[in-house]
């Protein structure tokens, strides 16, 4: 490798790493409950200076970008294993118990994510794809008769959403223990 390929390679790893840094730092500070952290801020949190931030990201844009790429490499694995419930009910009660443990995950950065989405193509496409992917997931398992009842398929997909979940997190204060069994409890009162 020559001496100028050596630094450029050097050059665009410590770029990549900056990248990550200010997504992970954004993602903190998300969690923090700091739902719209200025360019400052964030570079304070990474540990970069505020240049080496819009050297990066052309826009707060870009660092969202950064941080869904994050968040889908921790969450993908969950969310792609197959269910292994015997029966259409189990695995419903599968995927309600993998959505809790994700959407409890999410919720800070889904949160603050939300705040920007109806200024940002790039969210909004995201949120599609993400509310299609639950719907599919949710209509793989159920039996024909029950995908035969359009009102029962849009009440367990609002009840597995993450603005169900939410709503009992935030709005309703419950903890992660308590939301998750008052999922449990409306899936058995619509399929039972």
């Amino acid at each position: 490798m020559s001496a100028v390929h050596a630094h450029t390679d050097g050059r665009r790893q410590r770029a990549d790493a900056s990248r990550r840094r200010i997504a992970l730092a954004m993602l903190d500070l998300a969690r923090a409950g700091r739902v719209a952290p200025s360019a400052d801020e964030v570079a304070e949190a990474a540990g970069v200076g505020r240049r080496t931030v819009f050297r990066l990201f052309n826009d707060m844009e870009g660092v969202y970008r950064e941080m869904h790429a994050v968040m889908v490499s921790r969450l993908a694995p969950t969310f792609a294993a197959p269910l292994e419930g015997a029966t259409w009910r189990a695995r419903l009660d599968e995927i309600a118990a993998r959505r809790a443990r994700m959407f409890e995950e999410m919720l800070p950065i889904k949160s603050a994510a939300d705040a920007h989405r109806f200024r940002s193509a790039f969210l909004q496409a995201e949120h599609k794809k993400l509310t299609k992917l639950q719907r599919e997931t949710l209509l793989a398992v159920l039996p024909a008769s029950v995908a035969a009842q359009p009102e029962k398929i849009e009440a367990l997909d609002l009840t597995l959403s993450f603005e169900a979940w939410r709503r009992l997190r935030q709005e309703q204060r419950l903890s992660p223990r308590q939301a998750a069994a008052v999922l449990r409890r409306m899936i058995a009162a619509l399929v039972d």
